[in-house]
């Protein structure tokens, strides 16, 4: 399994969900992060493996009292995959917004084209709409 695969299924897991946003605070032992769950200090340790083997976490030893510390940057692989999807999804929006504003008549709307720094950002090469001048 890839990274970026073993990454989402860690965080398929709603508790393992918040230990890595309560870890986005800074580093906290395994103690301290299992004090506010009703599960046993074990239970939260394989949850915490889980998040080591996906690379999310590393910790500086194996006993209770060890930090445990957020890998964020490892974040980032998630956050560059789902963008990219993001602005694929919002290139094919504008489209069937401009397709759906040439049906009803009217001119693209501004606001959702204006700044929008596409490959046509700063060009004026529409051709005026039939019966216009």
């Amino acid at each position: 399994m890839d990274q970026l695969s073993r990454l989402f299924a860690a965080l398929t897991d709603p508790t393992r969900r918040d230990l890595v946003a309560r870890l986005t605070a800074g580093d906290a032992t395994v103690g301290e992060l299992a004090a506010p769950y009703d599960m046993s200090v074990q239970a939260v340790s394989k949850h915490l493996k889980v998040l080591e083997q996906a690379g999310l976490i590393t910790r500086a030893g194996s006993a209770h009292r060890s930090p445990v510390h957020l890998e964020a940057e490892v974040l980032d692989l998630m956050t560059g995959w789902i963008e990219r999807y993001r602005r694929r999804a919002e290139q094919r929006y504008r489209r069937l917004d401009a397709v759906l504003a040439e049906m009803n008549g009217s001119p693209a709307n501004e606001a959702s084209t204006a700044g929008s720094g596409g490959p046509d950002a700063g060009t004026n090469d529409e051709q005026p709409m039939r019966g216009t001048a």
